[in-house]
């Protein structure tokens, strides 16, 4: 299987492999301060290339069992909304679950509705037993997404983060595929 016959549908999104026609968007969402504010591997100012550089090691990096990324888009308009994935540890059959969405489509859901089908598509596709996630402390609204998907916080690693020269706090959340209410049987 390629990485570009990944998609996922929901109610209102389709989840679909990133293209390079989509770095401009990319660049433009993930550009903005308040995206790169709330985590950690968003650089700002998000410079000319890199969204070309990111969205090229996706393929790589699913053919190495590593990651699976996918472009949030609308359903209906299919422009791009966000970016969601799973970093995969096959060793440990569990996988870290991140996501961000460009701030004109905040709090409308999208996230919790994306996140939810890629939770079920790790536990389904991948066999993962464990998907975890984490926030700053500060973004309480990607906290309040992973309690939506069910899962379920297991602590919070104290300073551990360096952004921007200031300390963050991280909390820490995860779900068991036995946890899942959508697992299939």
């Amino acid at each position: 299987m390629t990485a570009e016959h990944l998609v996922l549908e929901t109610e209102r999104l389709h989840l679909r492999p990133f293209s390079l026609t989509d770095a401009p968007a990319v660049q433009q969402l993930a550009g903005d301060e308040a995206i790169a504010a709330t985590t950690l591997n968003i650089p700002h100012p998000y410079e000319d290339g890199m969204a070309e550089e990111w969205i090229g090691s996706h393929q790589e990096r699913f053919d190495k069992g590593e990651a699976v990324i996918f472009a949030i888009t609308l359903r209906a308009e299919r422009n791009l909304i966000g970016a969601i994935g799973l970093e995969i540890n096959q060793a440990h059959e569990r996988a870290e679950l991140g996501y961000w969405i460009g701030k004109p489509f905040w709090n409308q859901g999208y996230c919790t509705e994306a996140a939810e089908a890629v939770v079920r598509f790790g536990f389904d596709k991948y066999q993962i037993h464990r998907i975890h996630a984490a926030h700053f402390s500060s973004n309480e609204a990607s906290g309040r997404v992973m309690k939506k998907i069910g899962m379920q916080h297991e602590g919070k690693l104290r300073r551990h983060i360096k952004k921007w020269g200031r300390y963050e706090d991280l909390e820490i959340y995860g779900k068991l595929r036995e946890e899942d209410d959508h697992q299939s049987i």
